[in-house]
């Protein structure tokens, strides 16, 4: 039960998280991406989120598995690729109503970019990612900067979601899934994106965040795709409560 509380109250006090990305380009060329078990347009799998829907207490834990994810080869002088995974749909206004009792966030409340997986650096060669590559739980307080899999690992915005939170607060580096307020009157969108660049590596350093790579790539894209799914904890708009 204090886990499930703990994600009210991070999410609903946070402060403003992002303005809405802009792609870095408009690229010439166009990667196919697929995202195991995740079909475009249609909701995320819950082994894929970082809280799902319950029939007490309306959110828990989720399993919080980074999936495969796959794509096309780069064109001619692609040296490294980057992913990257964010929900458009974080509220921007009435943030102070999510999670509450008694309370909805309104479909009219204006959004924002919430960045779930920021992994840079993946190597030219290197067409995908495995499952729980970025993440094989969900760990309380983060997980670090160092993959055990392929490429550098970016802040993902929980980071600043439980950046308040004792119980939860840390660095959250590479992949944390969905975690829509169970009482927003909006469906979240997400869009898993790809992106061929022209160089190795962007050089970012330490505690570097999706906006930061999304800035870094500006100039360097030679081609980019993305794949769009949808998530909801809320049952009025499409959540499914386990018996």
């Amino acid at each position: 039960m204090i886990r499930k509380i703990s994600i009210g109250i991070a999410l609903g006090t946070c402060v403003a998280i992002s303005q809405l990305a802009i792609a870095p380009a408009t690229s010439a060329e166009s990667l196919k991406v697929k995202v195991d078990s995740v079909k475009s347009g249609k909701m995320i799998p819950d082994k894929y989120t970082f809280c799902v829907p319950m029939a007490q207490g309306h959110a828990g834990p989720g399993p919080d598995i980074s999936p495969h994810i796959s794509w096309s080869k780069g064109p001619r002088g692609t040296a490294s690729y980057a992913v990257i995974l964010n929900d458009t749909d974080s509220p921007k206004e009435n943030r102070d109503k999510m999670n509450k009792e008694g309370m909805t966030v309104p479909s009219t409340s204006a959004r924002q970019t919430f960045y779930h997986w920021v992994t840079v650096d993946i190597p030219a060669n290197v067409t995908s990612l495995k499952e729980g590559n970025d993440s094989t739980a969900r760990v309380p307080h983060g997980k670090a900067a160092t993959p055990a899999g392929i490429g550098a690992r970016g802040l993902n915005m929980f980071t600043v979601a439980f950046a308040t939170n004792d119980a939860m607060k840390g660095k959250y580096y590479g992949y944390d899934g969905p975690c829509p307020p169970w009482n927003d009157e909006n469906v979240h969108h997400y869009h898993f994106m790809v992106y061929a660049l022209s160089v190795k590596t962007l050089n970012l350093g330490a505690d570097f965040d999706g906006p930061a790579a999304m800035e870094a790539m500006k100039g360097k894209v030679l081609a980019e795709g993305k794949l769009d799914a949808v998530y909801s904890t809320n049952p009025a708009t499409g959540a499914k409560i386990p018996k």
